[in-house]
């Protein structure tokens, strides 16, 4: 089930030694890591081409206030589509149910681009919904793959190159579709753009299916995963239930940080516009949030290539869990006793780009103790409905905490102090069970070591 080296003692290639900047990179497994990273890599720009698509066809068809309805639409359609997917991995062999979603997620493009052509009502929102959905998604069932052909070794050491793939796929992807905007390109051509994309991503899943097999020497058709449903299995286990808090927490607390990043700088245009002449309010928070995007990926690219596998490596996964909610309690800490607007986007900046680095690595981390059918049916519940379930409390705490408690940006600070305080115990109680985890695990493969030699990886 894993893409081992051939031969460990071997010299690495050029490429590895290359690879090794970012991360420890071994004889036999640069060019599997590589298509790997490619692959995240195209599909993130795709994805940033449809998010930057969306924006305008949801705020010309119902506001900003739909936009936040629809947010919440998504949670309850994935109540329906994680099961779905569960349904239709247990059918299919590995590499045809890839082939089936990823085809499944083209046709549906094609299906946008004719209702766009035919100006259809509504397709604005249905194309929001259905994108939240397609993103949390692959996503999910790209580092499902993952960890399904790595070992934990290998994951460990391998996935914070890989993820360099998705956290340069973000900023790649929304600079071409700003570009192809800015060319008077019609949404139609981006959508098809994105397909391609898409197919690319799906090719390089047959590629790198195909290098799995011949690393272990014998090809065999691939096995359907076994019967259970992704959200009984997340229910069950304790260790999943606690990657589920986890990730509603960190959601909670990351968007109820950008709630008050938004006041304050809204509050600051304010102000400066009661005392500057001719001020631009509007030019004033896009210039800001242009920049602020702009070095939350620079940061979170040099963190994702120079860091990341680095802090894994010595620190561990208490390094790898810890860190990120250290760095949010001292933001909104500071927030909680009135500290200054400056201070707190330099902690803001440092929070993001660490989320979208190290910590978007070590989520996919806390996988690889898990069975088969986890890694693709409880990640896709965990993933999708769990993450979205996060958004939505957040979304409610403003509302409650706006409407009727009247707190101030002080008093969502305290909050998010008192989540990230939560956050931190279920860190600790996490640690511990992915320790109980990864050496049930590899007690598991120890004994099935004999076994493992006659079954050939299941690409």
């Amino acid at each position: 089930m894993t893409d081992r080296p051939e031969n460990s003692e071997k010299e690495p290639s050029a490429l590895e030694r290359v690879l090794r900047l970012f991360g420890d990179v071994r004889a036999g497994e640069g060019v599997t890591a590589v298509l790997m990273f490619l692959s995240i890599h195209f599909l993130l720009v795709a994805f940033y081409i449809l998010k930057t698509v969306r924006e305008p066809l949801i705020l010309l068809e119902g506001g900003a206030e739909l936009k936040s309805y629809a947010s919440a639409f998504q949670a309850v359609l994935l109540i329906a589509y994680v099961p779905l997917y569960g349904w239709a991995a247990s059918k299919l062999p590995r590499q045809r149910f890839l082939l089936v979603v990823i085809l499944f997620f083209v046709v549906c493009i094609q299906l946008f681009v004719f209702g766009l052509i035919g100006d259809v009502t509504h397709v604005g929102i249905s194309f929001f919904v259905w994108l939240g959905i397609f993103s949390v998604s692959l996503i999910a069932q790209f580092w499902s793959y993952a960890n399904d052909i790595y070992t934990e070794d290998q994951g460990k050491r391998l996935f914070a190159v890989i993820a360099v793939g998705a956290t340069s796929g973000a900023p790649v992807g929304a600079f071409v579709a700003g570009k192809l905007f800015d060319e008077g390109v019609q949404p139609i051509w981006m959508l098809e753009i994105a397909a391609v994309l898409l197919l690319i991503h799906l090719a390089l899943y047959r590629v790198i299916g195909k290098r799995v097999r011949e690393r272990k020497g014998r090809a065999k058709k691939s096995k359907p995963l076994g019967e259970g449903n992704g959200f009984a299995m997340v229910f069950k286990s304790r260790y999943l239930l606690l990657i589920a808090a986890l990730l509603v927490l960190l959601n909670i607390v990351n968007t109820t940080g950008e709630y008050i990043l938004s006041s304050s700088v809204e509050a600051k245009a304010e102000v400066m516009e009661g005392t500057e002449e001719n001020f631009d309010k509007g030019a004033y928070i896009g210039s800001f949030y242009g920049d602020f995007f702009f070095w939350v990926n620079i940061a979170a690219i040099l963190l994702q290539a120079f860091a990341v596998s680095r802090i894994v490596k010595r620190l561990g996964m208490a390094g790898a869990l810890f860190l990120l909610p250290v760095i949010s309690l001292g933001a909104y800490s500071l927030v909680a006793i009135g500290a200054g607007f400056a201070i707190f986007r330099v902690l803001k900046t440092a929070e993001n780009a660490t989320d979208y680095s190290l910590m978007n690595t070590t989520k996919q981390l806390l996988w690889l103790p898990t069975s088969r059918e986890e890694k693709y049916k409880a990640k896709q519940a965990i993933d999708t409905f769990f993450v979205r379930a996060g958004d939505v409390i957040s979304a409610g705490l403003v509302f409650v905490g706006t409407t009727y408690l009247q707190l101030n940006l002080t008093g969502f600070g305290i909050a998010n102090v008192v989540f990230v305080l939560l956050w931190l115990t279920i860190a600790f109680f996490l640690l511990r069970a992915n320790k109980a985890a990864t050496a049930r695990a590899e007690a598991k493969e120890a004994e099935q070591g004999a076994e493992d030699s006659k079954e050939p990886a299941d690409a």
